[in-house]
């Protein structure tokens, strides 16, 4: 079968999609030889046979189009635009990778080039190309977004999340599915009882179109007039190229336990290149002399350019271990953050209080109104205000696409977040409870964390993910959770929890400013809570505790709502002639170690107060920092107290028994003082 000569195909067009197939095919072979003799410290998923999908969709793009695709990426990068060299040191763990030796095969960044990442997990490009559509919409530029995925991530959520919000927001994106027959070694006929991808498209309201992907001109047209519709503001199109990878899922890998060599070789008789070479043998062959010669010379030439490639990759110096840590964060660029007005009004003046929610607000009205890419994304957060009037009024001011309502989606707005962050937006997400994004947690640990340092800082991510966490009102066990401890886990995460007004608005406004993820988590006890806060445009920087009250007889950390239970212990004690020092960490991730450690130096004595579970908790954390650096300075062991280590009941009664109640703090409290 040869590949259809189409009608208005220039020439030149026609050959630099030669050129660029002839380029996949020649480094991936180069890659499996490099594989084979140990070059290669990792896993190698090349693109063998699969070429004329990468060279038809993104031939004549622009650096400004963005792509983001999946494990099997090289052939998608090479037909960007990155050079060989680049692509072939990042497989050799050489610094002059295109992630710096950071990435390997399945993790491939050149934000220069539009190359926006490929990602080890299924499914996420799908989402973060309908982020980056976003972005392009508020931006209002005619740039289009590019996903590429197999047919295995058709039966994965991101797939069905994905589709459907870029359908109903009509995003200027391609969705390309390289259907190859086989999600690693299961057969697509078996993992699907529909037998086509294309026609899914109807489900979401949008065009699907189903193409031989080994015919290079048949992808390069779809892609094309899709391309076209996504610049119109037409939405998003679903392309469906079916093709075959002749080659092993990756490299070194058994393959033929689950096809049979018959069957490849019968695919290899499809090679998109011959089949391209014979195409345009017959139609320029009467006005190319010596035509064989010709396509022989461009293959040469390719030949050439990879040796040459390869010998310098192998050349490259490896990375300094010493960046091994670097880039986890965004490099701070704050040199000038205005001091903080008083937490309490002057004498004389009257005191301004508002809420907890109103206070956050005031932040995020600033915000917009200085940053035209700042947007919100979540669930009743438009017309509405949200579930705990955390965009009051905001809809009115900024409008529908930066006030975004969402279906109950996730994983599907969390992932478009990042997209949307990687493209330049700043999107806030507005999640309702932390128990609900759970079902996101992937996108926030393998995505959201981690892309500011695989692509060595040059991609920020900018979103700031805030809900409602903790105990209360009989909400039970889906309604409940905090889970700061588990995200501070994690390398790239900021982690805050404010406990007052006050620190509401100046950490929320503090987030809003940064270039690393957020987790914004307020405490669903104090969103009514009231306080003096100022008018002013103020910032709270992460990192720095805040000392509620100066004591000299035992020192307490604790945090969001738990501290009003700790403030009134401390009350009670002092009656009693014992001074309490308080200090609210403010953030989990960065936590601040040297307060803690001089308060303790000057008391002797610690008492962790924490809502949460114990094990393996924040309040271990803090423990295992003061005995590591102030061992000296302790007087009596270390005491903690937390919520039962039980999922969270609903009746009134069983939910204050697995709650730190005033009189368990005050008890806890005298018996560390006895020590």
């Amino acid at each position: 079968m040869a590949t259809a000569a189409l009608p208005g195909v220039e020439k030149e067009l026609w050959l630099e999609m030669f050129r660029r197939m002839l380029l996949i095919r020649k480094c991936e072979l180069q890659l499996a030889k490099s594989h084979q003799r140990g070059l290669i410290h990792g896993a190698c998923h090349t693109y063998v046979g699969q070429e004329a999908i990468a060279a038809g969709v993104l031939t004549g793009l622009s650096h400004q189009d963005m792509v983001f695709s999946t494990h099997r990426g090289h052939g998608h990068a090479l037909a960007k635009g990155m050079s060989a060299e680049c692509l072939l040191a990042e497989l050799y763990g050489r610094e002059s990778g295109c992630s710096r030796g950071r990435g390997g095969s399945m993790h491939l960044f050149s934000p220069e080039i539009g190359m926006m990442g490929t990602s080890g997990i299924v499914g996420p490009c799908i989402l973060q190309a309908a982020g980056a559509a976003y972005a392009f919409k508020l931006r209002k530029s005619k740039n289009v977004a590019v996903a590429f995925f197999g047919d295995g991530a058709v039966s994965n959520g991101a797939f069905h999340e994905g589709l459907n919000l870029a359908s109903i927001y009509r995003l200027p994106a391609l969705f390309v599915c390289e259907n190859n027959q086989f999600a690693t070694e299961v057969r697509f006929d078996y993992a699907s009882r529909n037998p086509h991808v294309a026609n899914r498209a109807t489900a979401y309201g949008m065009i699907g179109v189903e193409v031989d992907g080994n015919d290079v001109l048949a992808v390069h047209a779809a892609a094309q007039e899709a391309v076209e519709r996504a610049r119109r503001g037409e939405g998003p199109t679903l392309i469906e190229c079916r093709t075959y990878r002749v080659r092993a899922h990756a490299e070194g890998m058994v393959d033929f336990t689950y096809r049979t060599q018959d069957e490849v070789e019968a695919w290899k008789k499809q090679c998109p290149i011959a089949r391209c070479r014979e195409a345009l043998l017959e139609t320029f062959g009467d006005e190319e002399a010596n035509a064989e010669v010709w396509l022989d010379r461009i293959e040469e030439e390719i030949t050439e350019e990879i040796q040459a490639a390869n010998e310098r990759a192998l050349a490259a110096a490896y990375p300094p271990a010493s960046t091994a840590t670097s880039h986890v964060f965004a490099v701070a660029r704050e040199t000038n953050r205005p001091t903080p007005p008083s937490r309490t009004p002057a004498p004389g003046s009257p005191a301004r209080e508002i809420t907890f929610s109103q206070a956050t607000v005031e932040a995020l009205r600033t915000a917009m109104g200085r940053n035209s890419m700042t947007f919100v994304l979540g669930e009743g957060i438009g017309e509405r205000g949200g579930n705990f009037k955390t965009t009051d009024g905001l809809y009115a001011l900024f409008g529908p696409e930066r006030l975004c309502d969402t279906p109950i989606s996730e994983r599907g707005f969390i992932g478009l977040a990042g997209g949307a962050a990687m493209a330049g937006a700043r999107p806030v997400v507005d999640f309702m409870f932390a128990d609900f994004i759970l079902d996101a947690v992937g996108e926030v640990i393998n995505q959201i964390a981690k892309i500011q340092y695989m692509s060595n800082c040059r991609i920020h991510m900018p979103v700031v993910m805030r809900g409602c966490i903790g105990i209360g009102h009989s909400a039970a066990t889906h309604h409940s959770g905090s889970y700061y401890s588990m995200y501070a886990h994690f390398p790239g995460l900021r982690v805050v929890t404010p406990s007052n007004p006050y620190d509401a608005k100046g950490l929320f406004a503090e987030a809003l400013a940064g270039e690393d993820p957020v987790l914004f988590l307020e405490h669903r006890e104090l969103m009514a809570m009231k306080g003096h806060v100022p008018e002013d445009d103020y910032r709270i920087e992460f990192g720095k505790a805040n000392i509620l009250r100066s004591g000299s007889d035992v020192t307490v950390v604790s945090l969001g709502q738990m501290l009003q239970k700790v403030q009134c212990s401390a009350e009670k004690l002092a009656t009693e002639g014992v001074s309490v020092e308080i200090i609210d960490p403010r953030t989990v991730a960065p936590l601040d170690s040297e307060t803690i450690l001089n308060s303790v130096a000057k008391t002797g004595r610690l008492l962790i107060v924490d809502e949460s579970f114990g094990p393996f908790g924040l309040g271990a954390e803090i423990a295992a920092r003061v005995i590591d650096n102030g061992f000296d300075d302790l007087d009596a062991p270390i005491k903690r107290l937390n919520g039962a280590h039980a999922p969270t009941p609903y009746s009134p009664v069983l939910e204050e028994a697995v709650v730190p109640q005033v009189e368990y703090i005050t008890a806890a409290l005298r018996e560390l003082l006895a020590e």
